[in-house]
């Protein structure tokens, strides 16, 4: 694979979720390969040291706190980025939370609701208003979705959040046809087990589950590839690749980045 075909250079990326975690990551990994970079996360304080850290590397970043369920802040959001910047070519879509988990006759409402909108509507919300920018160049947008809802179920007490990430699935697929005709990619990833602090945003109720648990236990561990969960700089590398232009005839597509945990 040539060089060339992996550079960002004056591309504008942006990415929501992108304080911590998987979205960091990105962060650092794209703006090492040139793309200017619009933090989009409710978390002002960590963004500004990833921030920092971009900056360090020679890079170019731009800060917008935005609540993503919001859409008038994710269109002011995107606007501010594209007026920074100029232009835009990549969007990364990695926002989102666990939640609640618990039984589904235990779930309110509010809280399935909560998931649902924090998840889904905040994919359908960051993509809207990408397009009309977009559509000057072209251009690359990466879902982050999960194994959950989508190869794994045995996720007992996770049926928002499950439901959310079968959601995003059937929006890329049906973003990709429609964004065709604009040149623009939609692909969605899988992750596996990552170390992140997606925890943090993780609220299990332990005394309900009991009722509707059902054990799952590989004896040699669940995790074949590596015998770990995998890292936020290796799901970075395939957001590099499929924000570049030596993906560029891959669209519309699903990939499993887990270490083959969900094949056991």
């Amino acid at each position: 694979m040539e060089d060339h075909q992996l550079s960002l250079q004056n591309k504008v990326a942006i990415i929501t979720g992108a304080a911590s975690g998987i979205g960091k990551a990105a962060a650092l990994r794209l703006a090492k390969a040139g793309a200017a970079i619009g933090l989009l996360d409710l978390k002002e304080e960590k963004a500004e040291k990833v921030k920092e850290e971009i900056i360090e590397l020679g890079g170019k970043a731009f800060i917008v706190d935005v609540d993503l369920s919001d859409p008038k802040r994710v269109e002011k959001g995107i606007i501010e980025v594209v007026s920074e910047f100029g232009r835009l070519d990549i969007v990364f879509a990695n926002a989102g939370i666990n939640g609640v988990v618990t039984p589904i006759e235990d779930f309110s409402p509010e809280d399935w609701d909560h998931t649902l909108s924090t998840n889904l509507k905040s994919t359908f919300l960051t993509v809207k208003y990408s397009i009309p920018h977009l559509k000057k160049n072209g251009g690359s947008i990466i879902i982050t979705s999960s194994i959950n809802g989508n190869r794994k179920f045995s996720g007992i007490g996770m049926s928002a959040y499950s439901s959310s990430k079968a959601g995003q699935m059937a929006f890329g697929k049906m973003a990709a046809l429609e964004l065709s005709t604009y040149k623009i990619r939609v692909n969605i990833i899988c992750p596996g087990a990552i170390e992140t602090n997606i925890g943090e945003n993780t609220h299990p109720n332990q005394e309900k589950l009991k009722k509707v648990q059902i054990p799952v236990e590989y004896p040699e561990g669940s995790h074949p590839l590596e015998d770990a969960p995998g890292k936020p700089e290796q799901v970075a590398n395939l957001i590099h690749f499929l924000a570049s232009d030596a993906s560029s005839h891959i669209s519309g597509s699903e990939i499993f980045i887990d270490g083959a945990e969900t094949l056991l």
